[in-house]
């Protein structure tokens, strides 16, 4: 997946935005809470993953737990250019639809999305 096919995909989503934060890291959040970010150059990307798929991704080797986020289930991967198009689109859809259910339900009915 190329850099701009994955801003595509984040932004792409309900409510979806980006902001540049920590120098030139590109963060995607819903709501003001994130669910996914890749660093200036869009080769490393960290997403929020279900337990079941963090477990899966990190003992398989195919990502690693995230610096300062792996308490909460995110997963980096070293290299965007290497994945699968459709399967990091489905682990964005995921993550996004993650974080979203965190948020408060006065937060989500003036964003759009379900309640």
């Amino acid at each position: 997946m190329t850099p701009k096919a994955f801003a595509a995909a984040a932004l792409a989503l309900p409510c979806a935005t980006m902001d540049i934060q920590w120098g030139d890291d590109r963060i995607y959040k819903v709501g003001g809470k994130m669910f996914a970010g890749t660093d200036g150059a869009g080769s490393n990307v960290s997403m929020k993953m279900s337990d079941i798929a963090f477990e899966a991704l990190t003992e398989s080797g195919r990502g690693r737990p995230a610096p300062y986020m792996a308490r909460a289930k995110w997963v980096m991967f070293d290299d965007l250019a290497v994945l699968d198009d459709d399967e990091v689109a489905d682990w964005l859809k995921t993550a996004h639809a993650l974080v979203a259910a965190k948020l408060t339900r006065k937060a989500r009915v003036e964003l759009g999305l379900p309640a």
